[in-house]
């Protein structure tokens, strides 16, 4: 467990501040105000997981110090939804009466009190300094007033109160869990719709799942086969991961001090993204005249095509990472930079082009695609917690056709006895088993594999749990990963009508 009072232990050596107390408790601690940075950040667009790094070196907030602004960043990101209803009666006003600073502000003390063993006036000391720092003398009257009537109530008590018996089932279990309610109400009907669950068993699995989505994910890694390896990670610390036979679980602190990552040899990748990357590059293709041609159709940032790079170079085959936007297309260049030097020149490509016009351009060009489809990312909650308060219902409206029409272009861009893999890191059924049918009732030229059947671990056995008919489908509290979706397309020669 983190220190609860970072900044406040003094070891051999070390000699407290010469501050007065009453001086000290005037400044936040470095940890409290890294966090609030972050949490700033998110609201202006940023993303946590890249934003909380930057944020500590900047700020000089290392050891233990770092490990308690991480759990109190991401703890109060994903308990919000908890948090807020919490908020509003102890402050006896709705949050749009509240500034936005203050808010979040708020948010990190509750998660102190309600989420993490830090002694309550710790808590409230603390994130009332904090508030008089980033806030305004005034705000921290207020945070000081809100925070000791959260303290008075357990954390059951406040359950209690903000999820009543009486309370609808879904908003109940969305605010005791903290997700949207429409965002239930899809994981629902994804356990029901990819057959993990049945209707007398359904709600026991979906309180599994957002409970999953609550708990702090593992660091996973990957070595990229032919430029690192799984032994290389674990002389550094890591120890093998659970399914896929490039990860590794990393145990804390930065990954970067492993020379493989900072090469770019290796890297931090979801074992999940890893095995849907594994499935595609293990599935067997028709006859083909000369090296295998593969393609990424949208490889932006570039984690599964640096897997996929390595893995092309390992079989002989060519790889074009194709990304639309040329920001995302240098980072996945960043990334591809050991893979490209290893290979024979025009081996492995980046581009900057538009999925959708692959297919007409490039017609049956292609023995492998994958199809990472841009989605909502309900999969991976755990890793981006701020996902499921900027998402909304309305967004699915754009993304499931641009889902569908980067898969049609991905099949037109196959070439008969080729491979598309289609995948999401979503369980929502309009993005995956909705997505793929959609499109392939009106293509007499597919054939449907079985990704269960090709999704295995590094043993050679298929993944318990994973079976969505011949789809596949991933659950992070069944199997501590992303919850990606994998369909396997092959594209056969049309039956005369």
């Amino acid at each position: 467990m983190a220190d609860p009072a970072p900044g406040r232990r003094f070891g051999p050596g070390q000699q407290r501040s010469r501050q007065r107390p009453a001086e000290r408790a005037r400044v936040a601690d470095p940890a409290r105000r890294a966090a609030y940075t972050v949490l700033r950040a998110v609201a202006d667009g940023a993303y946590a997981n890249l934003e909380l790094p930057a944020v500590l070196r900047a700020q000089r907030v290392s050891g233990r110090d770092a490990g308690f602004a991480t759990e109190l960043t991401y703890g109060t990101l994903r308990l919000r939804g908890r948090y807020d209803p919490i908020i509003e009666i102890a402050a006896g006003r709705g949050l749009a009466a509240i500034d936005a600073n203050v808010l979040d502000t708020l948010r990190l003390g509750c998660h102190q009190l309600l989420g993490m063993r830090v002694p309550s006036h710790a808590a409230v000391a603390e994130t009332v300094a904090l508030a008089r720092q980033v806030n305004g003398a005034g705000a921290a009257g207020f945070v000081n007033a809100v925070l000791r009537r959260v303290s008075e109530r357990s954390p059951d008590e406040w359950l209690a109160a903000v999820a009543p018996e009486s309370l609808d089932p879904v908003a109940r279990l969305g605010v005791r869990e903290s997700h949207p309610a429409w965002i239930v109400k899809a994981l629902r009907e994804a356990l029901l719709g990819h057959g993990r669950s049945a209707r007398d068993n359904v709600d026991v699995d979906l309180a599994a799942v957002l409970a999953a989505d609550n708990a702090a994910a593992a660091l996973s890694l990957v070595a990229r086969p032919g430029l690192s390896s799984v032994a290389d990670l674990a002389a550094a610390g890591a120890t093998p991961g659970r399914w896929a036979a490039t990860a590794a679980t990393w145990p804390g602190g930065d990954p970067g001090s492993i020379a493989a990552v900072r090469d770019g040899r290796a890297a931090v990748q979801d074992e999940g993204s890893q095995l849907v990357a594994l499935a595609l590059a293990a599935v067997q293709v028709g006859r083909a005249e000369g090296p295998q041609r593969w393609l990424d159709l949208c490889a932006g940032p570039g984690g599964k095509a640096g897997l996929l790079a390595a893995l092309a170079l390992d079989q002989g085959a060519s790889l074009v990472a194709n990304e639309v936007s040329e920001h995302r297309a240098e980072l996945v260049r960043h990334t591809l930079r050991p893979a490209i030097a290893s290979g024979r020149d025009g081996q492995i490509e980046v581009r900057v082009g538009d999925g959708r016009e692959v297919g007409a351009l490039e017609p049956a060009a292609y023995d492998k695609v994958l199809v990472d489809a841009p989605c909502t990312g309900l999969g991976a909650l755990r890793r981006r917690p701020e996902a499921r308060w900027r998402r909304t219902p309305d967004d699915l409206t754009v993304l499931t056709k641009l889902q569908r029409e980067l898969l049609a272009s991905a099949l037109d861009a196959t070439r008969v006895g080729g491979v598309v893999a289609y995948v999401t890191c979503s369980p929502h059924l309009s993005e995956t088993v909705f997505a793929v049918r959609d499109v392939i009732k009106k293509r007499p030229d597919v054939e449907v594999l079985d990704a269960a059947e090709s999704l295995r671990d590094k043993d050679g056995h298929p993944l318990p749990g994973a079976a969505s008919g011949r789809f596949a489908q991933l659950w992070p509290d069944l199997h501590g990963t992303d919850g990606m979706f994998l369909a396997l397309l092959r594209k056969v020669a049309p039956t005369p009508s």
